[in-house]
């Protein structure tokens, strides 16, 4: 059911002026960009993440880099039904996923591979643009030990997204 709630959030996704502007005090011009390069699904998505962890008193600088920009990587390539198959691939055939996904961005697979890596992706697409090293850790879901309560919150704020 979750996975229904997902789906139905992504197609009505819809991002405020004023959510705009959280993300102008947040983040550096370079990586604004990024966000706003995201499609929209994934900034409402980064925003609800954002929103879930200062709900549970997570505002750490760079857990909130992370979650506004945990997906940067995805992009317009990837649509709903590379996630959808994603998904389905990941739960009853992660072998074939895997086989699907190229690293080939011309290739019709891609968006496979952007799927199953865009974690390092992103963190990568982040510190390019200008967030700190702990942020991309974040991203990448390898940070030190004295973070790893973070990092689990990120990944539950991600998860219940």
């Amino acid at each position: 059911m979750h996975r229904v709630g997902q789906f139905v959030a992504h197609v009505r996704a819809r991002v405020s002026p004023h959510e705009e502007e959280i993300t102008r005090r947040l983040l550096s011009a370079e990586a604004v960009a990024l966000f706003d390069a995201m499609p929209v699904a994934d900034r409402r998505h980064a925003l609800d993440v954002a929103a879930r962890l200062v709900a549970a008193d997570h505002d750490d600088p760079d857990v909130m880099v992370a979650a506004l920009l945990h997906d940067a990587a995805k992009g317009h390539r990837m649509r709903l039904w590379h996630r959808v198959a994603g998904v389905l691939l990941e739960a009853f055939s992660p072998r074939l996923l895997a086989r699907l996904a190229s690293p080939e961005p011309k290739s019709w697979r891609h968006p496979f591979h952007l799927y199953l890596h865009h974690e390092a992706l992103s963190a990568d697409l982040a510190v390019e643009a200008g967030c700190p090293p702990r942020a991309g850790a974040f991203i990448r879901g390898t940070v030190s030990a004295v973070d790893t309560d973070l990092l689990r919150a990120l990944r539950a704020a991600d998860d219940a997204s």
